[in-house]
């Protein structure tokens, strides 16, 4: 069973940090957000999905990278203003864990009202959705708000964390 946040749910409403991975802009709440890197040199880590790119070493602390071009069905491109950004993901009871994601490029942080956003259109059932809060108007443009929360698995985040450690 899963419950759809409506509009003007106030869980929605506030500050993301807006990225565009291919020619699609996203938001991600910026209290998920930790900081923000340059691309730098990923040691793979094997049987992870293709989209798990491997792990990094951040200030002495091992981070996950996913690749969120790939996760979303795009070819993985880098380009000058590639970066990762480093959220913050729960699951479950467990402690959230940092999880680095690449993305073509940083745009802005934005404050967005509960009329700004929209909920979730039907796209059928061959289409995923879970992972997506609501649909943004942001300067004539829509900008699609990420859960990061569920942007993985719950599987694929058990395989995460036991690397991680």
């Amino acid at each position: 069973m899963s419950t759809t946040t409506t509009a003007t749910s106030p869980s929605i409403a506030g500050k993301y940090l807006t990225v565009v991975v291919g020619n699609e802009a996203f938001g991600i709440a910026v209290l998920q957000v930790r900081e923000i890197i340059r691309l730098q040199s990923i040691t793979s880590v094997p049987q992870m999905p293709e989209f798990v790119k491997g792990v990094i070493n951040l200030r002495g602390k091992v981070i996950p990278i996913i690749d969120l071009r790939v996760k979303f069905g795009l070819p993985a491109e880098l380009a000058e203003r590639t970066c990762i950004v480093v959220v913050q993901v729960r699951h479950d009871e467990n402690p959230p864990i940092s999880i680095g994601l690449i993305v073509d490029c940083v745009e802005e942080v934005v404050n967005l009202s509960g009329d700004q956003i929209e909920p979730t259109p039907d796209f059928g059932v061959t289409i995923d959705t879970a992972y997506i809060l609501g649909m943004a108007k942001v300067n004539g443009r829509v900008k699609t708000l990420l859960d990061i929360d569920r942007i993985l698995t719950p599987n694929t985040m058990r395989e995460i964390a036991a690397q991680a450690v």
